[in-house]
């Protein structure tokens, strides 16, 4: 029996990389990542290689079967140089997490974009919808649009395996979320790696291209924008029950802004504004349940006896929760050695 392979990888564009994906068709294939071959790619054509010496290649790192078609698997895959090392555009081999200490719940928000009209459903041509407010978790034609797209996302993660922990409508019309959960720093940005590319790949159909710009509609516009909302705790912050650790992580983040902002994603000046439940992008704060602040600190964490989670709000919509992950867990580290 034919099974197909769907190998996805990340292009070396900056200041966002985009998903690629080419299909190898193995007989006799038991699912597994260990059958799966190193393959090759011509970087050339993705920005990540010279077109003297093109080759690059594809290291399969994680496997999920696809609901979408007939006898497949989505393989998620590293980018390696031709000599077998990490490629400079590999955010996965960053990560520092071997014995997975590290827990990470993705909130990535988007907005459906009509390739017809060059704006979110529910944008009328040439004008806006009413303000944000009425959106949020709404139901009803008038306030939810892209539904059927977002619905059949939902139930292909889902069926691929991908801990998808739920969806919502957000505060924009076209504007949605959906959050992703692991054990793991690599296999958190496996799992929300894999959701963007049934994302994109379903949205296809529904003549739906996907924007994870943080401020897609501009900065001086009243709207939230787009942000990838990290959640994260080791098991220090999980077990201790001491305010101490959490005080020494957020005062370290503070004292690095440029290191996690450099990975946080581009254009993320035009949302970290100090409004619509931000902090200014070269500031820093962090408070109790307060969304306004850089880090937010869950009151769960607090009534817990101080056990519990982060959750860094600065994280834009386009940002790679690779990188994302690799930043939080080296400044975690550092502060609590």
């Amino acid at each position: 029996m034919k099974s197909k392979l769907e190998y996805i990888w990340l292009d070396g564009y900056k200041p966002t990389q985009s998903l690629r994906s080419k299909t190898q068709v193995r007989t006799d294939f038991g699912g597994t990542v260990e059958e799966c071959p190193m393959w090759n790619f011509d970087g050339s054509s993705t920005e990540q290689a010279s077109g003297g010496d093109s080759d690059c290649l594809l290291k399969p790192v994680a496997i999920y079967p696809d609901p979408d078609r007939a006898s497949a698997y989505l393989v998620m895959c590293e980018v390696m140089n031709a000599d077998g090392s990490p490629h400079e555009s590999n955010g996965r081999a960053t990560i520092d997490d071997d014995d997975e200490d590290f827990w990470f719940g993705f909130e990535q928000e988007y907005f459906l974009w009509d390739l017809k009209t060059n704006l979110p459903p529910g944008f009328p041509p040439g004008g806006y919808p009413g303000p944000q407010g009425p959106y949020y978790c709404s139901v009803g034609a008038g306030n939810a649009y892209g539904r059927d797209c977002v619905e059949d996302h939902l139930d292909l993660c889902l069926e691929a395996g991908v801990n998808i922990e739920g969806i919502n409508a957000e505060v924009a019309a076209g504007q949605w979320e959906f959050q992703v959960f692991a054990k793991g720093a690599k296999q958190a940005g496996d799992e929300v790696w894999i959701a963007r590319y049934l994302l994109e790949r379903t949205a296809e159909r529904y003549g739906f291209s996907i924007n994870y710009e943080p401020k897609p509609l501009g900065r001086h516009l009243d709207w939230n924008g787009s942000g990838m909302h990290a959640n994260f705790s080791n098991g220090a912050m999980r077990d201790l029950g001491d305010e101490s650790v959490f005080t020494r992580i957020c005062e370290h983040f503070g004292k690095n802004i440029d290191r996690h902002i450099h990975v946080y994603g581009a254009d993320n000046d035009q949302r970290l504004t100090g409004e619509h439940e931000t902090q200014s992008i070269d500031m820093f704060s962090y408070a109790v349940s307060d969304r306004g602040a850089s880090i937010r600190i869950p009151v769960t964490t607090v009534q817990d006896g101080w056990k519990g989670r982060l959750e860094d709000r600065r994280t834009a919509s386009n940002a790679d929760p690779y990188k994302v992950a690799a930043v939080i867990i080296k400044s975690s580290k550092e502060a609590l050695a």
